[in-house]
């Protein structure tokens, strides 16, 4: 072992010995005492408890938040997964966590990775609740002059910006949608663990999606070696997750390090989710294009499913398909005459029903969803026809654009048609009414979306609405994924879980291959009837099991 050298200042013991052989004053009493009680006013005199919440007193905290914040600080030295369930307030805890160590002077050096459409909301929330002076990273920024600021993980992870982070010493950094970071052979895993941080926060919704080694690669970005050897540890519990639960030492272990609080023990002030399904029934004309698309032999299953599922948005994304096809692969007779059945096709059925819905629900904000953007340019034109305002949100938005749209939102427009780029990232709780135009064949993108309204902040009770048309690939969903396994009134956050016990990755990849690999739509309704038969059972099973990190 190399030995370790100690230098001694003898210079300040000189020069200290020689003021005091003068025998005068070092400094006036009156300094020292103005120094002294300044510097008590600073001095927390014990680590238990939030100084911080005497500094927001216009937040109200719930208690799941500051219990969180104390745990993090007190038990787990600042270095946590925070895997609330969707709209619990992940942000807020972290917020908390950070003015905390802020005001005890542990922490100066800040850097907060998170997606791009969610920087200038972190930024707003953070100067105007917290009073912590975070900025977002604009492209003349240097990273080593500003103590607190905020950055998607592409833009930290890229050259030069990469080699002028690394080598900064951060007193703490905060990941946000670190689910992303589960596997460790990416090159954000690797630019993660090379940051130098003291203290790190981690935060998920899902901190276990498809296998428990994802778990331990989260936990050895904030303690390396606290899960012991990733060969060991994958030997040991490989792909089963049910491992969490039953191994008693794991699950301690990760207790030291993550807080997962859940819907079902926590109140968010009683706001209720009132979920209807409006159903609706195609006109002759539309019913007519829809079965010569179903009974097509011209297509492909997969192409088929796509366009079944396009024309029950709208005529325009069902035909811009079609159309598209016909320029990759040249004129078709059959494709043709689709097109020209569907240029003459009366207003869609959804979009009538959307507008005399909205003309039900008054002067309220409402949130539309949709999987299409050609259905949301129409719905965005159809509703103007009307009188209704609408603002348009969507992935391809930069990200100034896309507050923009959320502002316009808010203080103008009644409605926002979000494609499935809302469902993340974006926080409406001034609104309490969502109609999901189209259903996603996802149920976790539901829960996602829902979460945008249904969160910390919310005041009233939240109202969603479900489009499905009779007869068509959307009733199937409906009554056999949704309906049959009561999604709707049940909360499914732990949902993730339950598919990969099943060892199912991606739901709607899933049900896509049902739909291709059976010849006729009755075949298809089997399949999927023995699906949600499957997915039933299992929730059934484990509704009373502990989730995970509690």
């Amino acid at each position: 072992m190399n030995e370790i050298t100690v230098q001694k200042d003898l210079q300040y013991i000189e020069q200290l010995n020689s003021e005091l052989e003068k025998g005068e004053a070092l400094s006036s009493w009156e300094l020292f005492s103005m120094t002294y009680e300044a510097e008590l006013t600073t001095m927390t005199p014990d680590f238990h408890g939030l100084r911080a919440l005497d500094f927001l007193p216009h937040v109200n905290f719930m208690d799941h938040q500051v219990s969180t914040a104390q745990q993090v600080i007190e038990q787990m030295n600042g270095r946590a997964i925070l895997a609330d369930e969707v709209g619990l307030g992940k942000t807020i805890e972290a917020g908390l966590i950070m003015k905390e160590y802020m005001i005890r002077g542990l922490i100066k050096k800040i850097l907060i990775l998170v997606p791009a459409s969610l920087v200038n909301q972190w930024e707003k929330e953070l100067n105007e609740k917290f009073y912590i002076p975070a900025i977002g990273h604009r492209r003349n920024y240097a990273w080593e002059e500003y103590d607190i600021i905020i950055s998607s993980m592409d833009t930290a992870k890229r050259s030069p910006h990469r080699e002028k982070i690394l080598d900064i010493d951060y007193d703490l950094i905060l990941i946000d949608e670190a689910h992303k970071l589960k596997n460790h052979k990416t090159k954000n895993y690797e630019f993660v663990r090379l940051l130098k941080k003291k203290y790190c926060l981690l935060l998920t919704a899902t901190p276990v999606q498809n296998k428990l080694v994802e778990i331990f690669n989260l936990v050895s970005i904030l303690k390396p070696g606290h899960l012991g050897n990733y060969d060991d540890f994958l030997n040991k519990f490989g792909k089963d997750r049910t491992k969490m639960k039953d191994d008693l030492f794991l699950k301690q272990l990760v207790q030291k390090v993550m807080v997962r609080n859940t819907r079902a023990e926590t109140v968010i002030k009683n706001t209720k989710r009132k979920i209807e399904t409006v159903w609706l029934e195609f006109s002759n004309p539309e019913k007519e294009v829809y079965q010569l698309l179903e009974q097509s032999i011209h297509q492909s299953s997969f192409a088929k499913i796509t366009y079944l599922r396009e024309l029950c948005s709208s005529r325009e994304a069902c035909f811009l398909s079609l159309a598209k096809l016909q320029e990759t692969n040249g004129p078709n007779e059959f494709v043709q005459h689709l097109t020209s059945k569907i240029e003459i096709l009366p207003h869609h059925k959804k979009a009538e029903k959307l507008i005399e819905l909205i003309k039900e629900l008054g002067d309220n904000k409402i949130i539309v969803f949709t999987e299409y953007r050609a259905t949301q340019l129409y719905l965005q034109w159809y509703l103007k026809q009307h009188g209704i305002s609408s603002v348009p949100f969507r992935g391809g938005f930069k990200r100034g654009k896309k507050d923009w749209m959320r502002q316009l939102f808010k203080d103008h427009a009644q409605v926002l048609i979000a494609t499935e780029a809302g469902g993340e990232g974006i926080n409406l709780q001034f609104c309490s009414y969502m109609i999901n135009y189209d259903l996603p064949w996802n149920p976790m993108r539901l829960e996602q979306r829902i979460g945008r309204i249904h969160r910390y902040g919310q005041e009233n009770d939240v109202h969603i609405y479900n489009f499905a048309i009779r007869g068509t690939i959307e009733e199937h969903i409906m009554t056999l994924l949704y309906e049959k396994i009561e999604l709707f009134e049940k909360v499914i956050g732990d949902l993730d879980a339950i598919l990969a016990e099943l060892e199912i990755t991606n739901i709607e990849k899933e049900i896509s291959l049902i739909y291709s690999e059976s010849e006729s739509m009755g075949e298809a309704k089997i399949k999927l009837d023995n699906l949600s038969h499957v997915l039933s059972n299992t929730i059934e099973s484990t509704r009373q099991e502990e989730q995970y990190g509690n």
